[in-house]
């Protein structure tokens, strides 16, 4: 029987959504919300005689029951747990329970359909509609990383209030760039900060830290030359500034030597991989003294190539539904995979990527703070939701174990976050929780096998019936 602590800080609820039908199967996916209901009536569930793999990296533990009630989970136990009076039974016989994944890089409102960049997308239709994708998915906590209008925290106060469904926010907010420079991302004037002087910077993020952000989000890159960088005075100031007002900062970086001078200089998150090169051991050594976390996000660079090729994982129900009819038609077209292959920077994006896979072997087996995020959200083939499983399977490729890789994505994704309440199965944390048809052990594939998604205890996918 696991043992366990109770945690206070639970986030409150919000409308229940239900979705039924055969998930992943072809059929489509129904959505259904409770009418009027800012508080959702609460349903006590026991799951019986499941394989719980807990989010701390300990072994998984065969035949445990789980007891949901208010949004958490109440109790831990074997078979011999009792079934409370009007609690509904769920026998999950043969089935995996993990925590609810949690990406700590991905955004909101850059895209509609899945399909276009747009500087216009940022609406509350297209916003919660994507935050219901993630939660379909078994995403149940993001961090949208930037480039977020003020309407992010009017959603996420919605959320606490219990009014809005979909994967819970944390928020970076808008975010600081560079006039002329990075992010390279079409977006409203009103979706990023570009400050001219320090003064001007100080300012930025003294307005998103009335906001409450639980991030302050810096571009510190020249894409290859072709922009102006942020220079380290900028930079300098927005982390002594977010400092100040106890708010961490995350950077977007590239380059190794960049990199470098943002650990120095007290960055707290280095929000991609160190890509242009190797990483040497004296860079290992400062990430580890200055307890950096560091992202991934392979997503970011395969996404730029991958559909060309047209991969196996393509013609599964799980990726095309997540990918929407738009941009299975822009994969699809004639021509597209030759323009792919064409293109001068395909290779770049491919040494990137095989410089990224050595770079997070070297630092996770050296100790580093490893997070988990894929940039989802940010530009067409960075899929909400599909992402995350597929950064799995690439983390598994780059040398991690799938008890590793899952771990980082949940447990230590939560303390990534400071968001101590979810991100292991334990009692008193939240219940959100993904239930698969198969061991992520085996095949880390298998975490995209969804049975089910408990979402603060409330939200139910794929059941009744469910994918074979």
């Amino acid at each position: 029987m696991m043992g366990f602590a109770s945690n206070q800080n639970i986030m409150p609820s919000r409308s229940v959504f239900v979705f039924v039908g055969i998930f992943f199967s072809g059929l489509a996916l129904a959505q259904q919300q409770i009418p009027g209901r800012q508080t959702p009536v609460r349903q006590v569930v026991l799951l019986r005689n499941a394989r719980v793999i807990d989010g701390t990296g300990a072994p998984p533990q065969e035949h445990i029951s789980l007891l949901l009630r208010n949004g958490k989970i109440e109790q831990i136990g074997g078979p011999e747990l009792k079934v409370p009076a009007g609690a509904q039974v769920r026998d999950l016989t043969g089935k995996t329970v993990m925590p609810g994944i949690i990406s700590a890089h991905s955004h909101l409102g850059l895209l509609v359909n899945d399909a276009e960049s747009v500087a216009t997308g940022y609406t509350r239709e297209n916003v919660t509609a994507q935050l219901k994708q993630f939660e379909r998915y078994g995403v149940t906590t993001i961090l949208s990383l930037g480039l977020n209008r003020d309407l992010v925290f009017v959603l996420r106060d919605e959320q606490q209030a219990g009014r809005l469904a979909g994967a819970t926010i944390f928020t970076a907010g808008r975010g600081i760039g560079v006039p002329d420079g990075a992010p390279p991302l079409l977006a409203a004037a009103d979706q990023v900060y570009r400050p001219a002087n320090e003064r001007e910077a100080r300012h930025d993020v003294d307005e998103m830290a009335a906001h409450r952000v639980d991030m302050v989000k810096i571009w510190v890159d020249k894409l290859h030359g072709k922009v102006p960088e942020m220079t380290p005075q900028i930079y300098k100031a927005v982390i002594d500034e977010a400092h100040k007002r106890h708010v961490r900062v995350a950077a977007h970086e590239y380059a190794l030597e960049d990199a470098k001078q943002l650990v120095s200089d007290g960055v707290d998150v280095l929000a991609h991989s160190v890509r242009d090169q190797v990483v040497d051991d004296a860079f290992v050594k400062a990430m580890k003294q200055h307890h950096t976390w560091y992202v991934p996000t392979f997503t970011v660079d395969e996404s730029a190539y991958i559909y060309a090729q047209r991969p196996g994982f393509m013609q599964t129900t799980f990726f095309q539904q997540a990918a929407g009819p738009q941009l299975m038609a822009k994969f699809n077209a004639l021509g597209y995979a030759d323009t792919i292959n064409q293109d001068p920077q395909t290779s770049q994006h491919q040494k990137d990527f095989a410089n990224g896979q050595q770079n997070l072997k070297k630092l996770f087996d050296a100790g580093v703070n490893i997070g988990f995020g894929t940039d989802s959200g940010a530009l067409p083939g960075r899929i909400p939701g599909f992402a995350e499983h597929h950064e799995l399977a690439l983390m598994v490729q780059a040398g991690l174990t799938p008890m590793q890789a899952i771990t980082v994505a949940t447990g230590e994704n939560a303390k990534l976050l400071h968001a101590p309440d979810r991100g292991t199965i334990a009692v008193g944390k939240r219940a959100d929780l993904l239930v698969l048809d198969a061991d992520p052990l085996v095949d880390i594939g298998n975490t995209q096998k969804i049975f089910a998604v408990y979402h603060d205890g409330h939200t139910i996918v794929g059941l009744p019936g469910h994918a074979k």
